[in-house]
């Protein structure tokens, strides 16, 4: 009887011990993927001033926000996503860099708009030319939001360009890292585009779609 319980018990230890290793696989597989969204400027750094007036800073915080609303709303949180900056408050470019690293995240992306003298139009992405395999993974990133925002919202597509932005070359040994330029604020065509709350929500759903696409997850 004691030697039929013992062995009872050592089977149920094995199976509970068994039971404790798959939890924590699925834990470790079923980790979410950590992305830090980059809202550039902010404070007394307006950015680029649109022809309608608006400030960069301002947009790209909208764009943002709604970023945290489309993650929970429509896709329950799929990506655990992290700012920045939450407010209209200026965070030093080490700042911005040094949260990507001490988060571990999977990818980086700034957010900015652009600007230029002529009545340039579309949407761009950067990457930092940097020898490691962080470079071929941020240009499929940038391919990935790109095709996204260019084919669903008509938005001309000027491609991925290579960069030595600060935030780049800084989040590049980490993770896969870019900067989105969103659409220029000097086009009246698009500086009115982000006027529209129905059209910061479809850039938005652009954006998360690519960075899913590109993770391979929620879809």
């Amino acid at each position: 009887m004691l030697i039929t319980q013992k062995l009872l018990n050592g089977s149920m230890l094995k199976n509970v011990s068994f039971v404790i290793l798959l939890l924590k696989m699925c834990l470790v597989f079923g980790q979410k993927k950590v992305v830090v969204i980059d809202p550039g400027h902010g404070g007394i750094d307006s950015g680029a001033i649109g022809v309608n007036g608006i400030y960069e800073k301002d947009v790209v915080l909208k764009v943002v926000n709604e970023i945290l609303n489309l993650n929970k709303s429509l896709f329950d949180d799929e990506l655990d996503i992290y700012l920045t900056r939450y407010n209209d408050t200026l965070i030093s470019l080490y700042d911005r860099s040094q949260l990507t690293k001490s988060l571990k995240a999977d990818v980086f992306v700034s957010l900015h708009c652009n600007a230029s003298g002529n009545n340039s139009r579309g949407m761009e992405a950067y990457v930092h030319h940097s020898k490691n395999s962080n470079s071929k993974t941020s240009i499929a990133l940038g391919v990935s939001i790109l095709n996204e925002s260019t084919q669903k919202l008509g938005l001309e597509k000027r491609g991925v360009k290579f960069a030595n932005f600060h935030v780049l070359r800084e989040t590049i040994s980490y993770c896969p890292s870019m900067l989105v330029e969103m659409g220029f604020m000097t086009n009246t065509d698009e500086a009115d585009y982000f006027l529209e709350a129905k059209n910061i929500k479809a850039i938005v759903l652009a954006v998360l779609m690519g960075i899913m696409g590109y993770l391979n997850v929620g879809l």
